[in-house]
């Protein structure tokens, strides 16, 4: 008898792990604040990261959804949707595996993402990550 996965395999999550990892350094880049990464794979099986940001204006937040939406095209992943792109104080880019939150800081209080998933475990982001190697960036431990 077959046995059935449930989640991720480990490639693909892998490969999430690495563009969330490059959504979020891109975000950085671009001047995001509080950039983080969400783990969620062990907790629901609709997406397996979240990255979050906070924008200061909207020329700032589109031009983070917007080169976020070209590398992760360029390393092919299709979104999926985009929401919130002509208010511009929460925008939402789902690409199946990865959804990106660009918000305003009053929106990212408001809504509080990383207290709703607070089982999740965030990614430590910051540290390259090889293709070639096994090596895949640290999970914090939940605080």
């Amino acid at each position: 008898m077959a046995s059935t996965t449930i989640g991720p395999t480990e490639e693909q999550k892998l490969r999430s792990l690495e563009q969330a990892c490059l959504a979020a350094k891109i975000a950085d880049e671009f001047k995001g604040r509080d950039t983080v990464v969400l783990d969620l794979t062990e907790i629901t099986p609709l997406f397996d990261f979240f990255v979050i940001t906070t924008g200061s204006s909207n020329r700032q937040m589109h031009a983070v959804a917007e080169e976020v939406d070209r590398a992760l095209n360029d390393a092919g992943s299709q979104r999926r949707g985009i929401e919130g792109y002509r208010e511009s104080q929460w925008i939402v880019q789902d690409y199946g595996d990865i959804v990106l939150h660009v918000m305003t800081t009053e929106a990212r209080e408001a809504y509080d993402l990383e207290g709703l998933w607070g089982d999740a475990q965030r990614v430590e982001w910051h540290d390259p990550i090889s293709r070639s190697s096994d090596a895949v960036p640290e999970v914090a431990e939940a605080e």
